[in-house]
């Protein structure tokens, strides 16, 4: 499907800083007509909660705090849009889908950047509704055949993405730099994988600095150990990265990752990545030249001394990593355009 001039019913959590707010932007460069349905907006977000956390694990589904199903039906009724995009539509109902269709004679695509499997992702609501996508698209390799074991009738698998606009290198001067970064640093919610890695990297005496929701309630007593518990998003996550020396990758356990956006997102603002090592990983940057990857704590802790006293090699791999970003096609309108060639067209 040529993006140029389609109008696209866009549902997604378009909070500043999201990925799918980067997607819909993307789509929008490419010369798409976009016409936004905000599955996230600031008072659904208030309204969220831990009940609301365990209703999605138990019940049907999450609730729609944004109203955002009403608001699919009314717009694809007065809008009859060619394209309804949905990013991880946990909150859309299948009859939301059908309707969206029969009102306006889109087709329907759908995108996750999660492991679907993953229990605080899967339920019923969501699995109900899979039949009804023309075309899915999954960042996770394996998230191929689970789609498709649940009814999703084409799954394709396509890569993470960086947003030039916000993923960039920023020249920082000297306050702002110690203000966010240092010479080790994770940007990222707390998992207890990678907490006990940064713990164990922290007691070696390695000045690590961690930025992001959950670490509040962890406890490490290693006085080289910085704990900013609270997320950063946008300009200052850009800014983040390129405060650091070496920033750690780690991949979230729970969503069984092979790459995640961090993966690109380091690179692309000209930052040095150090990241567990994946085939994933070592397909989208050489290892060594274009990125550094360990394979346990004992690489980890080796290969960050061994880089923290080689400046100039960390700064070469890290312009090599951005060069790869550009060179290959990692941004969100290069990903876009490869999923609109693989989105069908419209029967009508």
């Amino acid at each position: 499907m040529n993006p140029n001039d389609l109008k696209v019913l866009y549902v997604g959590d378009l909070w500043e800083g999201s990925t799918a707010l980067h997607r819909m932007q993307a789509l929008a460069a490419l010369g798409a007509r976009i016409v936004p349905v905000d599955t996230l907006p600031p008072a659904a977000q208030k309204a969220q909660g831990r009940f609301h956390r365990r209703v999605q694990r138990r019940l049907f589904g999450p609730p729609d705090l944004a109203g955002a199903n009403d608001a699919i039906r009314r717009l694809a009724a007065r809008e009859r849009p060619d394209l309804l995009w949905v990013d991880k539509g946990v909150t859309i109902d299948p009859a939301t889908l059908r309707e969206a269709r029969s009102a306006s004679g889109c087709v329907i695509a759908g995108y996750s950047p999660d492991d679907m499997m993953n229990p605080g992702n899967l339920c019923r609501r969501y699995v109900r509704g899979l039949p009804e996508y023309d075309v899915y698209f999954t960042t996770k390799s394996y998230g191929v055949e689970d789609l498709e074991r649940l009814g999703a009738r084409e799954v394709r698998f396509v890569g993470n993405a960086y947003d030039p606009r916000t993923h960039r290198p920023v020249v920082l001067d000297g306050e702002r730099r110690r203000a966010l970064g240092g010479p080790v640093g994770f940007v990222g919610m707390w998992e207890r994988e990678r907490a006990a890695s940064i713990g164990r990297i922290a007691a070696a005496g390695v000045p690590v600095r961690v930025w992001g929701g959950g670490w509040e309630r962890w406890r490490c007593d290693a006085p080289s150990l910085r704990v900013e518990p609270r997320p950063v998003f946008a300009d200052e996550y850009a800014q983040a990265l390129c405060a650091f020396d070496i920033n750690l990758c780690f991949l979230r356990k729970a969503n069984r990752d092979l790459q995640t956006t961090r993966s690109i997102e380091i690179p692309a603002c000209g930052a040095f990545m150090l990241a567990e090592r994946t085939d994933e990983h070592r397909e989208l940057f050489d290892e060594g030249r274009e990125a550094e990857f360990f394979g346990d704590d004992d690489e980890l802790l080796d290969k960050i001394r061994f880089y923290l006293a080689r400046p100039a090699l960390r700064e070469a791999i890290a312009r090599a990593g951005l060069e790869r970003c550009l060179r290959s096609g990692y941004s969100n309108e290069a990903r876009m355009a490869w999923m609109m060639a693989r989105v069908p067209v419209p029967a009508r």
